[in-house]
């Protein structure tokens, strides 16, 4: 099942060595997402675009007066465009046309004759090329590249792809053998430039940039490294992640577009040992990445304290780019697994729920008293903009192409791995979800429009729906599978057992109106981590389906969160929270707090087996709220992490 026509993220070639491709069209209607989609479109994109206004990102493309804001402000536009260029692709809109107009004509009216532009090093007439390991002139080249894309293949427009195809050209040919940019991006873009284009070189130009890095080429940046620019191991050798997490998450993302369409599977091996790694060693439990501030990096393996992570939203947005090309590459369930941890629960978090406010970084952890002597600090609470704005527009678009990383296609079917109320069209097969998912796990996909011929339905289960169930009944109504006549293949889902984190597949000759349900059985769960997690040991963490919990001092008058801890495991489906939309399900538990007394002051440590244990008051009746919705009622104190009191 093909459909050359479709817009997409990222479209491999014909021959790229892909498992899956992007279906030809999703569209999410509704729901939890939608209402996220809409907030998205009605408030933060406006607001983001005043914001770029203001830091004086558009009079820089206007090439007036000295540059203001930061060496990678252009990049700030680009993500904004391309936002506007996926939301437009969703619904046209006169305002948001207007606005990309306006914003793609600025940007070509930057452009030097030759194609290069990167308004900091025009402004300031600073020789090109030549501090690459600070100036962010291919980092940005990127962005634009991907605002090119998106434009040309959500809405046809392409004024920024002619941009975008000067500079590349213009990269392609004068670019130094040995140069790289300081912060990886513009491989993946250029990888994409090409799926867009068919021009070669631009590919040939991310491949020779990615086998470049990894030789301790680019100068040493302060008291780091060059691990912390991903320049000190070449990336078919290394074994992990390492260094700047943003940056770490592009260039393995490039790499595995390079790896699909030079049919590279050596590096794709590599690729997929190091995300592994990531996952077992370096990813806190809401799928964030990041445990050092210094450097905004990745720590040693399992160092992964819950006060001081540092979590970036756009590392959170970079695993997701990361893991969908690796999802095409290989069809496996894993990376899909990661891919929604990571969007509720660490791409989430960095936006209010009204739209308008921003996390930099997302602890899982704020202590009473916490110091926010940091504008990036989350006991600060969210902020409206930052200085260094890369995360707000990244949110941006990744809500705003969403609707592309519901589904896939080959030549045997169709596989949905994000669950969301909307329509997937994969060539001539048309499917109609229904689901109130998160919230409930029962999701319900009626095939609208089939062909005549076999083909297999594949479904996700995530790996932990323990107790999922799939049944099919047809479009007579009410007949189950196993009671209908078996004159279909595989007309017998339940057949074969329903394993978490696998794909659940049923082949068949599908007819209009037959209806496939999936019940995930969500239910709340305690998690627990690995001994080597030596921050989370005795302690536990509340996960409901997809989404991970956290206590939170607006819901605990009286105690402090700090003391909390649970007392057992009985945990259970709560109602309304005050302050937070009437279809958030919390979730309730009896714990206990701490009972502090004036000796235990002083000294925090005492001798082994000489204390008593610490006492405990009476019963608390605890609440835990998606993580994701934490500080929005003010900020406070909060823990995703809890002691167990047994």
């Amino acid at each position: 099942m093909s459909d050359d026509r479709m817009s997409s993220v990222v479209r491999p070639r014909p021959d790229a060595a892909v498992a899956l491709r992007p279906v030809a069209g999703g569209r999410i209607q509704g729901g939890f997402w939608g209402a996220r989609q809409r907030v998205n479109r009605e408030v933060t994109i406006p607001l983001g675009g005043e914001r770029v206004r203001e830091s004086g990102a558009f009079d820089n493309l206007r090439l007036a007066g000295e540059h203001r804001g930061k060496v990678f402000a252009d990049s700030d536009v680009y993500k904004w465009l391309e936002a506007l260029a996926w939301e437009r692709g969703r619904a046209e809109d006169d305002d948001l046309a207007r606005s990309y107009k306006e914003g793609a004509e600025l940007v070509a009216g930057a452009q030097c004759a030759d194609g290069y532009l990167h308004t900091h090093t025009q402004l300031t007439g600073r020789e090109r090329y030549s501090d690459l390991a600070s100036s962010h002139e291919l980092y940005c080249a990127g962005h634009l590249m991907q605002a090119a894309v998106a434009g040309s293949r959500a809405v046809g427009d392409r004024t920024l792809l002619q941009v975008a195809t000067r500079f590349a050209d213009h990269l392609a040919e004068t670019l130094p053998d040995d140069a790289l940019d300081g912060h990886p991006e513009v491989e993946m873009a250029l990888a994409e430039l090409h799926r867009e284009t068919g021009t070669r070189s631009y590919l040939d130009l991310a491949a020779r940039l990615i086998a470049t890095r990894g030789h301790s080429l680019l100068p040493l940046k302060g008291h780091h490294g060059p691990g912390i620019r991903q320049d000190r191991v070449p990336v078919r050798e290394a074994t992990t992640v390492e260094g700047h997490a943003v940056r770490a998450m592009y260039l393995a993302a490039g790499a595995a577009d390079v790896a699909v369409e030079t049919s590279d599977l050596a590096l794709l091996d590599a690729l997929e040992r190091q995300w592994l790694d990531m996952v077992a060693t370096k990813t806190y439990l809401t799928g964030g990445l990041g445990s050092v501030w210094y450097g905004e990096q990745f720590g040693g393996p399992h160092e992964l304290a819950p006060e001081t992570a540092y979590c970036e939203t756009c590392a959170a947005v970079g695993s997701i780019q990361w893991s969908w090309r690796m999802l095409l590459a290989t069809g496996k369930a894993a990376f899909a697994d990661l891919i929604e941890r990571t969007l509720y629960n660490a791409v989430l978090p960095g936006v209010s729920l009204g739209g308008d406010r921003f996390f930099y970084v997302n602890v899982l952890r704020v202590r009473v008293g916490a110091n926010p002597d940091d504008f990036r600090a989350p006991a600060r609470g969210r902020q409206d903009w930052y200085g260094t704005a890369c995360c707000p527009p990244n949110v941006m678009r990744l809500l705003s192409s969403l609707d592309h990383y519901l589904a896939t296609q080959d030549g045997d079917g169709v596989q949905l791995h994000l669950y969301a109320p909307g329509t997937i069209r994969a060539g001539d097969v048309l499917l109609e979800v229904e689901t109130d998912y998160p919230w409930s796990g029962r999701v319900e996909i009626v095939v609208r429009e089939t062909p005549g011929r076999p083909w297999t339905f594949s479904a996700r289960i995530p790996a932990w729906a323990d107790q999922a169930a799939v049944t099919i009944s047809g479009a007579s109504g009410g007949t189950s599978a196993d009671d209908r006549p078996n004159d279909r293949p595989n007309d017998r889902p339940n057949d074969r057992p329903v394993e978490p984190g696998s794909y659940h597949r049923v082949r068949r000759a599908w007819r209009p109106g037959d209806r496939i349900t999936l019940d995930l059985a969500i239910r709340p769960r305690l998690t627990t981590a690995v001994p080597r997690l030596d921050v989370a040991r005795g302690q536990v963490a509340v996960e409901r389906g997809p989404l991970v919990y956290c206590l939170e001092q607006a819901d605990h008058p009286g105690v402090i969160v700090d003391d909390l801890c649970v007392a057992g495991a009985d945990l259970r489906d709560g109602t309304a929270v005050a302050g937070l939309p009437a279809d958030v399900v919390p979730v309730t538990a009896r714990g206990r707090a701490h009972v502090h007394r004036e000796e235990d002051g002083g000294f925090p440590y005492r001798t082994a087996g000489a204390p008593r244990e610490p006492e405990h008051g009476g019963p608390v009746d605890l609440t835990f709220v998606p993580y994701y919705a934490w500080a929005n009622r003010g900020a406070g104190p909060m823990t995703v992490w809890a002691l167990m009191h047994r």
